[in-house]
């Protein structure tokens, strides 16, 4: 049994791999078991390395540091990928108040701890990971981690992983108790809210909308699509058009519009009406009147997988001439975007083809439509995108009155470039598209390696540090970190922004970053307004942590 002791006592590479993947296998078993409806997913993955490193079962620190980073990089840039496309678009209209709450719930977190830092001897370092823990954000522990890193020239300090395990677990309930008290704060009935929403939902405009027409205005009879397009200057796709005799086709730029005839509109909700009323009077037809006549008529959807296409704009491609086919609208990310001329498409857009079969068939070619092209993963932008991450992260930025220097650092850096890359990638003909499955990989894969050298590398110190090393007064002062912004974020958004329960409970949990506490958000409002608010202000949210984790070790370490 020699061979045996060596395996689980030596510092060998199979010592270090068996560890990890123990670690990882169980914490993530053990995660999914529910305690009054509440699993503490992948940070079990932290609890069982604690676990497992106070009995003694170790890894060499350089190695377990090198896998340590190696894995936040590869969380943080998966993340960056994930949230870039809509990190722009989450501040356009009602985005903008949601992540100025959820900034507000930020910098009253950083306020609180600073506060608590001034008039107690913790370390400032320790606080940073039990904000972390308090608002259950592994990112901002890596960031703080690697920032002392970066300061000290030293291993991070186990307090702050510490500090973070501490404050996780009343991290978690605290969160969902704010959201609960917010209920009873208010005095909250479930049942108006609901109807409330669907009141709101009634009037509420969805991206791509459609409608038929007929053709009223005499100024328009003998103009073709193009000049009326021009006219009207609004976003709008005439996809079809039903001449007076019943026969449809699809229509050209140079499609003649004559009193009487109908044509399918695609555009945005709030301009349905102007566009109503310039052409003529809306009509009701279905979807069958428009396609029955006609068989050779087809409605298709067309993946872009052609990497010469990515970045280029559906002007320039210029498919309705060259084809006779109309793109009706454009699919990204579960969104149906207007289909308009200076819209730029990006690898696997689906775009909704109105036109022959043999129309259809040749804009496949030029789109590419290869399912296979999705799921093959590109990895040179990946690693383009880790080097120019780690590369930016190292850069010193000197700011007034600060001791050194501030970098963004492996959590910060990666971060930044991945969002950049997800949003601008295809001015460069960068492909950037990872599946959702494929992205979930590396981002699990990298968390669950950052958990498990983080848990092995604080364990030893673990129950001393609850017994008598201030642990106890830890996870007070998390609670109250946890607690306090969201309860004053919340009366806020209620009292004074009037924002209804449901999406206060996904920017509650948002601003948190807290999965468990969108679960029960949605569970409790029976409809998808908490996630929506959720990944409304995810994005910002997860920046502006990950970067005041850093700026708090930065400045006043």
């Amino acid at each position: 049994m020699d061979w045996l002791s060596s395996l689980l006592w030596n510092n060998s590479v199979a010592h270090t791999v068996l560890m990890l993947a123990f670690v990882i296998a169980s914490g993530v078993i053990f995660g999914k078991i529910r305690v009054c409806g509440i699993s503490l997913g992948m940070a079990m993955i932290l609890f069982v390395g604690i676990a497992v490193s106070h009995f003694g079962f170790t890894v060499e620190h350089s190695i377990l540091h090198f896998v340590k980073e190696f894995g936040l990089i590869l969380f943080v840039y998966a993340i960056g990928l994930q949230v870039g496309p809509g990190f722009m678009s989450s501040f356009k209209k009602g985005g903008i108040r949601l992540n100025l709450l959820a900034a507000n719930t930020v910098i009253l977190g950083v306020i609180t701890t600073l506060t608590i830092y001034c008039i107690s001897d913790i370390p400032i370092h320790t606080m940073v990971g039990i904000l972390s823990g308090a608002v259950t954000n592994t990112p901002g522990l890596g960031a703080a981690q690697e920032a002392y890193s970066s300061v000290n020239g030293t291993v991070a300090d186990p307090s702050i992983a510490l500090g973070y395990a501490v404050a996780y677990p009343l991290g978690v309930v605290g969160i969902i108790f704010s959201i609960i008290a917010i209920r009873f704060i208010f005095r909250i009935n479930i049942g108006r809210e609901n109807e409330r929403l669907e009141s709101e939902n009634s009037n509420k405009k969805d991206v791509a909308s459609t409608l038929s027409i007929e053709v009223k205005n005499p100024a328009l009879f003998g103009r073709n699509i193009q000049s009326i397009i021009n006219l009207i200057d609004r976003k709008l796709v005439i996809s079809r058009i039903m001449y007076n005799d019943g026969n449809i086709e699809t229509v050209s730029s140079e499609t003649v519009l004559n009193e009487g005839n109908r044509v399918f509109v695609i555009t945005t909700p709030q301009d349905m009406e102007a566009i109503s009323v310039f052409i003529g009077k809306q009509v009701e037809m279905s979807m069958d009147d428009w396609t029955k006549p006609v068989s050779e008529l087809l409605s298709r959807r067309i993946l872009v997988t052609q990497a010469e296409i990515n970045g280029k704009s559906l002007a320039s491609i210029n498919l309705r001439n060259r084809f006779g086919v109309t793109v009706t609208r454009v699919n990204r990310s579960g969104i149906d975007l207007i289909a308009h001329p200076e819209l730029k498409l990006q690898f696997g857009d689906k775009l909704t083809v109105v036109g022959s079969k043999m129309a259809i068939s040749d804009t496949e070619k030029i789109l590419g439509n290869k399912l296979k092209r999705l799921n093959e993963p590109n990895i040179v932008p990946l690693f383009t995108g880790i080097f120019l991450g780690v590369l930016f992260g190292s850069i010193p930025f000197a700011f007034p009155g600060m001791p050194q220097p501030v970098k963004l650092g492996l959590a910060g850096g990666p971060l930044i470039v991945a969002i950049l890359m997800s949003v601008f990638g295809a001015k460069f003909k960068l492909v950037t598209y990872t599946t959702m499955s494929a992205n979930l990989m590396i981002r699990e894969i990298g968390i669950c390696l950052f958990l498990a050298c983080v848990g092995l590398g604080a364990g030893e110190n673990f129950v001393e540090t609850i017994i008598s090393g201030g642990g106890l007064r830890w996870i007070g002062i998390g609670v109250i970190i946890t607690v306090v912004p969201l309860i004053i974020t919340g009366i806020i958004a209620r009292r004074f922004l009037h924002i209804d329960y449901f999406t206060l409970m996904g920017l509650l949990a948002g601003s948190t970053t807290d999965p468990p506490a969108l679960s029960y958000a949605s569970m409790t409002a029976g409809n998808d307004a908490p996630s929506v608010s959720y990944a409304t202000v995810y994005p910002l949210t997860m920046f502006l942590r990950v970067i005041s984790a850093q700026l708090l070790i930065l400045i006043f370490a």
